[in-house]
């Protein structure tokens, strides 16, 4: 299967903790919702399955006992999981008596590759999802990308059932699970959290296709105002939420910093549609997060020693790089708004030189002029 279908059968996996009644679950009913909120209930029979595959191949072996511990079940359920996964999956688990140990016969734990290299079986898998302890591992890295991105906590609370089957079928303990969730870090520098409430309200309007009525504060003109919004789509860029939406108010397409927002409702009234080409086309054609309609090329000339960091970034999809003799990086990119392209510019210094348009260098030197002006007025103070 691919990543997309594994995805969806994923979350569909989920039920099982969810639906989880007096008729699945041996705890009283009165328990049950503190029990779900602190993943202590039972392993369901799916769940059993895949941790006995992936226990054996981890392993190359695992007792009965082992799997008495790691399970937490009866012997009977064992004995009752293994007949079916033999009898029913086809999985060829064998029990070594000299060892005793359960292993799957010679080449079915191999992987694909392994297997054809050294002609034998190929390598057995359960039917629908399988996630191989890799791919858990992927997994759990997006988990903490998304974490990143999450300052309210909005989607962490949706995927922590996700999370908790993932550390489910690894066999995590909840000190294992903490202890694999430090491994990776993400850090988001000048983030600019936006208000849970606030946050839900937009991916509600976003995905039901409903108008989001919203006070706006703009900081350029330090005002707040009552706007009407239809949404199109989110956009998260340079640690920042961004909704891009066509305003009623000012009758044209617009990106809002939901950090910027003091309240939001969404309304009965249907969204208006735009096609998502004409989004784009108004709203992506520029340099970085700033639109306009009139499209210019600009080109930077970067030092050796910058080039050697800028060689391997992209400023825009469409920047067309050319690398020189002596090692510099001359890169022409489209802008319509200069803002943000001055602002990366200064960022780099006296290892970058506007070559063209001549408006564009104009700017870098007032900004810089202003800088220097700033510095002088306080060493004079």
């Amino acid at each position: 299967l691919g990543w997309e279908a594994k995805l969806k059968a994923a979350w569909l996996m989920m039920r099982p903790r969810f639906d989880c009644d007096e008729k699945q679950c041996s705890f009283p009913q009165a328990h049950t919702m503190s029990l779900l909120r602190q993943n202590t209930c039972p392993m369901d029979r799916t769940e059993r399955f895949y941790r006995i595959e992936l226990l054996i191949k981890r392993q190359s072996g695992v007792s009965f006992e082992q799997l008495l511990a790691e399970l937490e079940v009866s012997p009977a359920t064992l004995k009752r999981d293994l007949q079916y996964l033999r009898d029913r999956m086809d999985a060829p688990i064998v029990y070594a008596r000299d060892e005793n140990v359960y292993r799957f016969a010679d080449g079915a734990g191999l992987s694909t590759g392994a297997a054809e290299r050294t002609g034998t079986a190929r390598r057995h898998e359960l039917p629908g999802v399988w996630f191989s302890e890799k791919e858990l591992h992927a997994l759990l890295t997006m988990h903490q990308l998304i974490a990143g991105l999450d300052d309210g906590g909005v989607l962490g609370r949706h995927l922590q059932p996700l999370l908790d089957k993932l550390h489910g079928m690894l066999g995590a303990t909840g000190t294992e699970a903490q202890a694999l969730m430090r491994r990776v870090r993400t850090v988001n520098p000048a983030r600019r959290p936006v208000p849970s409430r606030f946050f839900e309200e937009a991916v509600s309007a976003v995905l039901g296709r409903r108008r989001l009525a919203v006070s706006y504060y703009t900081r350029s003109k330090r005002s707040e105002s009552e706007r009407v919004l239809s949404p199109q789509r989110l956009l998260h860029y340079r640690n920042t939420w961004y909704l891009d939406a066509w305003c009623h108010a000012s009758e044209g397409l617009r990106r809002f910093a939901l950090d910027a927002v003091r309240a939001a409702k969404v309304l009965d009234e249907p969204a208006r549609e735009l096609p998502l080409e004409q989004v784009e086309g108004e709203l992506d054609q520029g340099y970085g997060i700033f639109g306009g309609a009139r499209q210019r090329w600009a080109t930077l000339q970067f030092s050796p020693e910058a080039a050697q960091w800028v060689a391997q970034e992209e400023w825009h999809p469409q920047q067309q790089v050319k690398v020189a003799a002596d090692g510099s990086l001359r890169m022409r990119l489209p802008f319509t708004d200069p803002t943000e392209l001055v602002m990366d510019v200064l960022r780099h210094g006296p290892n970058v030189r506007v070559v063209s348009p001549p408006e564009l260098a104009q700017r870098v030197r007032d900004q810089l002029a202003a800088t220097l002006a700033a510095y002088d007025r306080k060493t004079s103070a």
